[in-house]
């Protein structure tokens, strides 16, 4: 039997949270001409960009090895400026049963937080929680808010 988890982090970025909510609705796909270090490409394999039930392959380098993450957006909610993807292939689901990311963005004038949710079903006590993972999608906030901030 697996054991459920949830991991949320929050950081605070300076640049517009809105421009931040559409890359990750309707522009993923830019994300690796933005961070290339982090995200090497992001195709669309079913649906359209911004639409629930899309199908997203994110090719991506995290704890020193180049992994891949097919997802499927799940739930959009524009009000609160959210996006849930279902993670359904790749190597997430080597140590996980299931796999939930949201990005979620907080707009208040020039304070924009964003909130990175991570729920999760291990396959067994064994696996890890995905902090690195976590950290990660940190680090990638981070470049996209230096690379709106540069341009």
């Amino acid at each position: 039997m697996g054991v459920n988890g949830k991991l949320v982090n929050q950081t605070r970025i300076k640049s517009d949270g809105d421009v931040f909510h559409e890359i990750f609705r309707y522009k993923p796909h830019k994300i690796s001409d933005i961070c290339p270090g982090s995200i090497q490409g992001v195709n669309l394999h079913d649906g359209e960009w911004g639409t629930i039930g899309s199908i997203i392959s994110w090719n991506y380098f995290h704890d020193g090895k180049a992994k891949v993450a097919k997802e499927v957006i799940e739930a959009i909610d524009e009000e609160k400026k959210s996006v849930c993807f279902k993670v359904v292939e790749g190597d997430l689901m080597e140590a996980y049963k299931s796999f939930f990311i949201t990005v979620h963005v907080d707009t208040k004038g020039e304070d924009n937080l964003v909130t990175w949710s991570f729920s999760y079903e291990k396959l067994n006590e064994k696996v890890k929680d995905p902090n690195t993972l976590m950290e990660f999608c940190l680090n990638v906030t981070k470049d996209i808010e230096t690379h709106h901030l540069n341009n």
